[in-house]
């Protein structure tokens, strides 16, 4: 865990606990021994502390999650290092984020790699940096500084941290890190304790960031926590900051929001692992990717592997099609330019991996093909029987589809095993949830490959089942439908996407469907005006896309209430015999987001949901469900899955008729239990 290195006079210290160098009790006791021996050792005039492998330090054991930590305490430590007599360097390989630049704060003096990165990235977990580091940052960076890497929780490069004062030097050549590192512990450079130094910049700024940045604070408790501790330092002696930091620190540790963003933090490791997968299954390789759809959808899935540097060939039906889909390729990586997320080169590199093509034989040569064509089954299946005659045996031949039976589509081919759902979400070049949909056939090497391939091009892959709609899709339709049934019974558009985004979603079910288009799922029938949404189609009010749906759009796509929408409303409820009534948020609560976790549930009971935390996971990375609520399964245990089956038979009266409460629901409500 602790390998120690006498190198003349100079003691190097090197944390060897991989994959991250993680900071567990047994590495805490082994820094802690050998920096008291170097401390009492006469010959040594110096320590160089640092990192195995590829990282400094990546902060805490996550094993010790959620369990008392046995001492030495880190803050214990950290006192150590900063109060040894001798000079004490941080040479910093890779990365040192949370508790690993804490230790890196503690050190009188620090030398990094000029690829190094650095970041407390404790606010995305609901707590705040509770080994000193929100009163030692200050006192190396200043207020400004410490409260932007604090709040955000961001990981910051070197160039930036030897502007900010975060390092004293940078070493070019990784290979020759530790040599200068030992070179500055032995120069004569005299201990330097943070604590001693003075905080720099003006409390006022603390405020003002809170001002400024509104969207880090709304809904959370530890980005305000951050600051009170950030307040701490700039006001306080040393050791009265470190109190209130601990003080604030077990507050927050032991709250709702800590709990809820852990929660998502395990799930989403826990998304990665399949059941019923070899452990030692082969993955097929995957050098290049062909799209079928150079729309919206195709385009964005081009986008990911591309930028992961996987070929692509693209293959539309037309010239048109296929022209306007690549020039909306580059439009967007230049647009990503422009902003300074790419250079010039890599938005060109990115492009030379791009093959048009308007044929389909074009993807004989592919590893993969993934079919983002029109959402029909009947059309599915001729492009698959298609794919069936033309892709090399052994491509995985993957579907975009957001609701079909995978099974059925597969059925199309002589190979159903190597079929497989990849959905992925729109804007697909942004949204990191892929739904990798497992079929009846599906073959365990090809679930593995696609669900590697997800998280290579920098997604988040979960499995799902095969039913309409899968997990995410399906889970809407219940909102969708009672968000409906409620502004026919009385609510407005506006009450009930008010009181989702109040919860913390990004938008309501209505501001969903204007953006994602009314249109989906049609009839395509004007004559035929059975619902409120086929009124709105058949007038070309289609969502955003027109600038009319259930609300009317100006032309930079800015939201206001529709008179001529209520008029439809009033229309539809005089022909139902309905006299509107007044209904609360709290109804509106019970009959959208219950009712979702009431279809989570029967998800986990069918088996098409592997747990409830993935569940959560494709809500969190697909939907923008809040995070600092965990997801909607994570979210109801909070509530009480009981308080969630009282309220489904309180208010079963309005609810579509014969709707059923899951089994699963009712019997983990009885006996008090979570979904886990």
């Amino acid at each position: 865990m602790i390998q120690t290195v006498r190198s003349g006079t100079i003691v190097q210290i090197t944390i060897d606990h991989r994959p991250v160098n993680a900071l567990g009790a047994e590495v805490r006791a082994g820094l802690a021994r050998a920096l008291a021996e170097a401390a009492r050792d006469d010959a040594v005039s110096g320590i160089v502390i640092t990192g195995a492998g590829k990282l400094f330090s990546a902060g805490a054991d996550i094993a010790e999650f959620g369990q008392a930590m046995p001492d030495p305490q880190l803050p214990d430590v950290l006192d150590q290092i900063e109060n040894c007599p001798k000079p004490v360097v941080a040479a910093i390989n890779g990365t040192a984020l949370g508790g690993g630049l804490e230790v890196a704060l503690a050190c009188h003096y620090r030398i990094a790699a000029a690829d190094a990165r650095f970041g407390l990235p404790e606010v995305k977990l609901g707590i705040l940096p509770g080994a000193g580091g929100t009163q030692r940052l200050p006192r190396i960076v200043g207020i400004a500084a410490a409260v932007d890497m604090i709040v955000r929780g961001e990981p910051v490069q070197a160039a930036t941290a030897l502007q900010s004062g975060l390092v004293d030097r940078l070493v070019d050549d990784p290979g020759a890190l530790l040599e200068a590192a030992r070179a500055m512990a032995a120069s004569g450079l005299p201990p330097r304790p943070t604590r001693d130094r003075p905080v720099t910049g003006d409390p006022v700024q603390i405020d003002a960031f809170r001002a400024a940045n509104p969207r880090l604070f709304k809904g959370l408790v530890a980005p305000d926590a951050c600051l009170d501790a950030v307040r701490a330092a700039a006001t306080l002696p040393f050791a009265d900051g470190q109190a209130r930091e601990q003080q604030l620190f077990g507050n927050l540790v032991t709250g709702a929001e800590s709990r809820a963003l852990c929660h998502a933090f395990f799930a989403e490791r826990a998304a990665g692992k399949v059941d019923g997968l070899p452990a030692d299954v082969a993955l097929r390789q995957i050098a290049r990717v062909g799209i079928i759809g150079a729309g919206t959808m195709g385009g964005g899935i081009a986008m990911n592997f591309l930028s992961a540097g996987i070929p692509i060939t693209l293959v539309e039906t037309s010239s048109e099609a296929l022209e306007r889909g690549v020039a909306t390729i580059r439009r967007n990586y230049e647009a990503t330019a422009a902003k300074g997320r790419l250079t010039t080169a890599q938005v060109e590199t990115a492009m030379s991996l791009l093959s048009p093509a308007l044929d389909l034989d074009a993807l004989s040569a592919c590893d993969m093909v993934i079919e983002a064509v029109y959402e029909t089954m009947e059309i599915k299946q001729e492009v698959f029987a298609r794919l069936d005659r033309i892709a090399r045996p052994g491509a995985i031949l993957a579907t975009n589809t957001s609701f079909l039976d995978v099974d059925v589509i597969a059925a199309s081919t002589a190979r159903p095993q190597d079929v497989v759902g990849m959905h992925f979400f729109s804007p697909a070049n942004v949204m990191k949830l892929v739904e990798v949909v497992r079929g009846a056939r599906t073959a365990p090497d090809v679930l593995a490959t696609v669900m590697a391939l997800g998280r290579r091009i920098g997604k988040v892959p979960v499995v799902a089942g095969v039913c309409y709609g899968f997990i995410g899709n399906r889970m809407l339709i219940p909102r969708q439908g009672n968000a409906l049934a409620l502004i026919l019974e009385g609510a407005s558009p506006e009450q009930v996407d008010k009181v989702h985004t109040d919860f913390g979603m990004p938008m309501g079910p209505f501001q969903m469907t204007d953006l994602a288009g009314v249109d989906i799922g049609w009839h395509r029938d004007p004559q035929r005006i059975e619902s409120l949404s086929d009124a709105l189609c058949a007038s070309g009010r289609w969502g955003q896309k027109t600038r009319a749906g259930f609300y009317d759009y100006d032309e930079t796509r800015t939201r206001s209430s529709s008179p001529l929408v209520a008029a439809l409303i009033e229309e539809f409820r005089a022909r139902a015999g309905v006299t509107p009534r007044a209904i609360d948020d709290e109804e509106i609560i019970v009959r959208t987001l219950y009712t979702l976790v009431n279809e989570g549930a029967k998800i986990l009971e069918e088996g098409i949901a592997q747990r409830a935390s993935d569940i959560d996971v494709v809500w969190l990375y697909g939907y923008g469900w809040p995070r600092w609520t965990g997801g909607p399964m994570h979210w109801a245990e909070e509530q009480g899955l009981a308080k969630i089956v009282e309220a489904l038979d309180r208010h079963a009266s309005r609810l579509p008729a014969g709707f059923p409460v899951s089994a699963l629901l009712r019997q983990k409500a009885a006996e008090g239990m979570g979904f886990a």
